[in-house]
């Protein structure tokens, strides 16, 4: 594919699936079309579905899935669908074929990410070309996967990042975690990282006060934007603190000099509160290397099609 040519892309969700095409590695306007994944039978029905409509035959595919990918097969863990290469290449007829996880994808497109797609958390220090990033996703669950340029090729490991155990520094912090331990044992990071973990945390924070009734996400962001609701603003500090806590041990883990890109629904309903102190505090809260996270740029990206953008250059790549 790196010579050219024309490749359907499709990006997987839990719930929905973006399919679009790309020629010579970039994305055709228009083409992106978006499925319901509970109205499909799995993802060949889908590609074949697009394709007809669409009236064009390919030389490639990729998709990217939110879930692990092994051995070119991936999975979803609320839908029993089949995502694999002879899948894929039986829907679409492409002798190309290549199955990313969906961080991988996003890491993909760094580099390639409009500047009005992106918005700067912290400065950081200017650093090589070459120097590693990360992205970190946080939506319906968390995951966070490095990326490196190896010459002209990009390379993205894949990681589970969301189910390392929760990092605790602070007698409130081990609370929570506590309060999470007697419904989740065992709970990763992904746990309060989350729409569900935003939605635990304010459940805590009645438990703490000994009042209240826990909330969805979505009326505890109401209730902040109607001013009514104190404990509704200490839960989002309290998640802002964790984004950055976790952010922080994530970079000490890989050195992205490159900078740190926030991906996901649920970081992106957080922005207007990452500038507000407590996520830089969190970040850079490691005593003596307390200086050294001042070096790490962290960025929200807010391209809705950056993963079908990512599978788009990963198939630039290929030989």
């Amino acid at each position: 594919m790196s010579s050219g040519g024309t490749a359907v892309l499709a990006d997987i969700g839990g719930t929905n699936t973006r399919v679009a095409l790309c020629e010579d590695g970039r994305l055709i306007e228009g083409s992106v079309m978006r499925y319901r994944n509970a109205e499909n039978d799995g993802i060949g029905a889908v590609l074949k579905h697009y394709l007809a409509e669409k009236g064009t035959k390919v030389d490639a595919a990729c998709v990217a899935v939110a879930g692990p990918v092994r051995d070119g097969a991936g999975r979803l863990t609320n839908i029993d669908w089949a995502i694999d290469r002879p899948t894929l290449a039986e829907a679409t007829g492409a002798e190309t074929i290549s199955v990313l996880n969906d961080l991988q994808a996003q890491g993909h497109a760094l580099g390639h990410i409009a500047d009005d797609c992106l918005t700067r958390i912290l400065p950081g220090q200017p650093a090589s070309p070459q120097s590693a990033r990360l992205v970190v996703g946080i939506g319906t669950g968390m995951n966070a996967a490095p990326v490196y340029r190896l010459g002209e090729r990009t390379l993205v490991p894949p990681s589970e990042s969301g189910h390392v155990a929760i990092p605790v520094q602070t007698d409130e912090e081990m609370r929570l975690l506590r309060y999470i331990e007697r419904k989740h044992p065992a709970p990763g990071v992904e746990d309060i990282l989350s729409g569900r973990g935003f939605e635990r945390v304010y459940a805590w924070l009645c438990d703490e006060d000994g009042a209240g009734t826990p909330l969805s996400a979505q009326q505890i962001m109401e209730a902040v934007e109607a001013g009514t609701d104190e404990r509704a603003l200490r839960a989002i500090e309290v998640f802002v603190r964790m984004m950055g806590r976790v952010c922080g041990n994530l970079a000490l883990t890989t050195l992205p000099f490159g900078g740190i890109y926030l991906i996901g629904g649920v970081a992106r309903h957080f922005g207007p509160y990452l500038t507000t102190g407590a996520f830089e505090e969190a970040f850079n809260d490691r005593g003596r290397f307390s200086e050294f996270m001042t070096q790490f740029p962290v960025s929200l990206v807010t391209d809705d099609y950056a993963a079908l953008t990512g599978c788009a250059c990963h198939l630039s790549e290929l030989p």
